[in-house]
């Protein structure tokens, strides 16, 4: 039997970590003849589980592998380009590649949040599975600091673009108090890529050479994303019109300060990714294979810092909350970098600050849902953050960079800037919280 409004009304309400707007599923329902999925599944509250819904959650945690996985390993290439392919080039202009391809990753996210809420679904998943793939194919080719750039800096970053926010925005649209699970699940596959191709990088760079061994990720890649290309299907139905931006959402206060946040988070927390495997080899004097695996220590601890506080912020303590503590934890933790003197140090290091920073970048996309009251624009208010925020994704490792070049290889100025983005930004997360209650103990 069908739910009268006020008892549909009702059991929105009833828990503010379910925060639907009444009005906007009402619209919902006038539109009832477009949509990706049946139009009784279009109306109805999201039943925050099923095999469906957890299948979209597994297919975004394989698009996760593919775009963030190959991202955190991008320590890999920063290391193989400077004493290699690219010798003649210093650290900071060789981060340049990896902080294009996180900072169009993020910069689409406006652009292609809203078209997910205008109903290019599969347009999206197609063409960025395309460009990604394509991309790897001219990595393979390249020779100079240029080729790579634009093979894969922006060819790739701009696939990455396509995929990641209305992935996310599609997962979401499918669970409210489990919504944190189900983001930690979709972030697990960052970290199991972060393992896959520095493995495959190691072991087959020697045996086949770099061209090869790009084209076999490539080959990776042609596979996964075709699955997800077909597999992940929206649930909300299309809206008619909308810009790029929501700018009612500049009125919301808790949503700016977030913006902020994690603005100056993302600004240092992606600094270990690019720098470790070189401060391996070059400041502790560690192999090529023993500075990979510090890499994949720090991405593989990574599945624990995905998944368990994205637990706990769903049973006890609320997203927002628990990201904030994540984040205080990865400042501190990056200050504590600078006291690291040997092999084991790193090692306990890289696992510690693997868990926390992963903390930061699974809980996130959960904690700016649940400041998202209106459904219909969970794209466009989480891709207007992306756009923001990949400013500090473009900048952060060559400002890095710039630091140890200044220090004269010395890596202590920029774990400072590392440690205090963090710590600045953990400062307006606090803001955004006590925006929602100053009541210490409420859920967020």
């Amino acid at each position: 039997m069908e739910k009268s409004p006020r008892t549909l009304e009702k059991s929105i309400t009833k828990d503010k970590s379910h925060l639907y707007d009444v009005e906007s599923l009402s619209t919902v329902k006038s539109n009832s003849n477009i949509g990706n999925l049946s139009n009784k599944s279009q109306l109805e509250i999201p039943q925050d589980g099923g095999w469906f819904a957890w299948t979209q959650a597994g297919l975004c945690a394989l698009i996760m592998l593919n775009t963030w996985g190959l991202i955190f390993s991008y320590g890999v290439f920063q290391d193989y380009y400077r004493h290699t392919l690219l010798p003649n080039n210093n650290p900071s202009s060789i981060s340049w590649i990896g902080s294009l391809q996180v900072f169009l990753l993020f910069f689409l996210g406006a652009f292609s949040g809203n078209l997910l809420d205008m109903g290019f679904v599969r347009s999206l998943f197609l063409s960025g599975s395309i460009l990604i793939v394509l991309g790897l194919l001219m990595t393979s080719f390249a020779s100079s600091y240029w080729q790579l750039f634009f093979s894969q800096g922006i060819c790739i970053g701009i696939g990455n673009g396509l995929l990641f926010c209305p992935s996310l925005s599609v997962v979401t649209t499918y669970f409210t108090s489990k919504r944190s699970i189900a983001m930690g699940i979709c972030a697990s596959g960052s970290a199991i890529g972060g393992i896959i191709f520095p493995a495959l990088f190691s072991n087959l760079l020697p045996v086949i050479g770099f061209s090869w061994t790009i084209r076999a990720a490539a080959l990776i890649e042609f596979i996964c994303l075709s699955v997800c290309a077909i597999g992940l299907k929206s649930r909300v139905p299309p809206k008619k019109s909308g810009g790029l931006f929501d700018f009612e959402s500049l009125k919301d206060t808790s949503y700016v300060l977030f913006a902020w946040g994690m603005f100056f988070n993302l600004w240092g927390d992606y600094f270990a990714v690019h720098y470790i495997t070189l401060y391996a080899s070059t400041v502790l004097g560690l192999s090529t294979k023993d500075s990979m695996n510090v890499l994949m220590v720090l991405n593989g601890v990574g599945l624990i810092g995905r998944i368990a506080p994205n637990i706990l912020a769903d049973f006890y303590a609320g997203s927002l909350n628990v990201l904030i503590i994540v984040c205080v934890s990865s400042g501190v933790m990056s200050f504590c970098w600078i006291s690291v003197s040997n092999r084991a140090g790193l090692y306990s290091w890289a696992v510690f600050y693997g868990i926390v920073s992963a903390a930061v970048q699974s809980l996130y996309p959960a904690a700016l849902s649940n400041l998202t009251k209106d459904i219909s624009k969970s794209g466009t208010r989480m891709g207007m953050v992306l756009t923001f925020i990949s400013f500090t994704a473009l900048t952060g490792a060559p400002i890095a960079g710039e630091l140890i070049e200044r220090q004269g290889g010395k890596y202590m100025y920029a774990q400072i800037f590392s440690g205090l983005s963090l710590i600045v930004g953990s400062g307006f997360l606090i803001g955004s919280r006590m925006v929602e209650s100053r009541k210490f103990a409420f859920k967020i």
